[in-house]
């Protein structure tokens, strides 16, 4: 009996070991003309295994199928092949890490993005428009603030924290009136309960779909 452990090692698992050693023979063909239709047939079967019909046509499958067919080979085999050999350098290749963005979130409930915006809202110049999205945006950290925190919160607290966030330069008087905390949450839940009963007859649907079937 052969044992796991004791066989050669999968070049590329997904497509098993038949395929593995049906390319590693291609090589014993000594016909070059041979070998290359040869290879063309295993290119076929593992677009099958893909379960993919694209390698008919060509295309990107198409050439990743036949890099594979030499990732397999250990880089080896000699064939007409319509790409060229890939370089082994292929099998070391990492992706690039992305760069975290290191600007700290001064207040997490708020996220990144609406504290990036009032900085550029503060950077505006001043008029109805400004003020106009000052108070929308004032409004609206209420409302992401009494996500957070369900039970209230002190308009003063919201004023703070934007003057805050705006490094200063947005300064909200008690002359601004900002939402009703029960107004907010009234809306919220109304919201919540539609997309509940959106979710239950779809549900319900999806039911009685299958009980016909």
């Amino acid at each position: 009996m052969e044992y796991n452990t004791e066989r050669e090692e999968l070049r590329i698992p997904e497509y098993g070991r038949n395929i593995q050693k049906m390319v590693h023979a291609l090589n014993d063909e000594p016909d070059r003309d041979k070998r290359t239709q040869m290879a063309k047939v295993i290119v076929k079967i593992m677009a099958q295994v893909r379960q993919s019909k694209d390698a008919e046509v060509g295309g990107d499958l198409y050439h990743k199928l036949w890099d594979h067919l030499f990732i397999i080979s250990d880089f080896t085999l000699d064939v007409d092949s319509p790409y060229p050999m890939p370089s082994p350098e292929i099998l070391k290749w990492e992706p690039e890490k992305l760069e975290r963005d290191k600007e700290n979130i001064r207040y997490r409930y708020f996220g990144r993005n609406i504290q990036k915006i009032i900085k550029q809202v503060a950077e505006l110049e001043e008029g109805e428009q400004k003020e106009t999205l000052i108070n929308s945006l004032a409004n609206h950290l209420k409302k992401l603030f009494l996500i957070w925190n369900k039970e209230s919160v002190d308009d003063e607290i919201i004023f703070k924290q934007m003057e805050i966030l705006s490094e200063g330069k947005i300064k909200l008087t008690d002359d601004t009136k900002l939402n009703e905390t029960r107004d907010i949450l009234a809306r919220a839940n109304v919201k919540r309960r539609k997309s509940t009963n959106k979710q239950h007859q779809k549900n319900y649907k999806n039911n009685n779909r299958k009980k016909r079937y």
